[in-house]
């Protein structure tokens, strides 16, 4: 870090992960968003490694996997569905009770 507290190498800011500024609460409506998009990001990335693969390995083989494509297409639209949620129906304004 520089006496300015920024990092002093590029490098540096591309592999930091996110901080959050206070404590880390369920109930404040900010983290709840920002931990709800990380919850949809690693949905993705296991979606995409886990198919990505199953692909890779049925093209390979040339494997007679019929149960490939509606694997794929169900866990599209769980993802799609994933994405509805957070951007159309939860509810990230202050005052809203969370259970525990």
């Amino acid at each position: 870090m520089g006496l300015d507290g920024k990092p002093k190498h590029r490098i540096t800011l591309l592999f930091m992960p996110p901080r959050w500024p206070r404590k880390p609460d369920r109930k404040d409506p900010e983290f709840r968003k920002l931990d709800d998009r990380m919850n949809f990001a690693f949905h993705i990335a296991v979606a995409a490694t886990i198919n990505s693969g199953l692909w890779f390995f049925h093209f390979l083989k040339s494997t007679s996997w019929e149960w490939l494509t509606p694997l794929t297409l169900l866990w599209v639209g769980v993802i799609l569905l994933h994405l509805l949620y957070i951007t159309l129906i939860a509810n990230y304004e202050e005052g809203q009770q969370i259970k525990d």
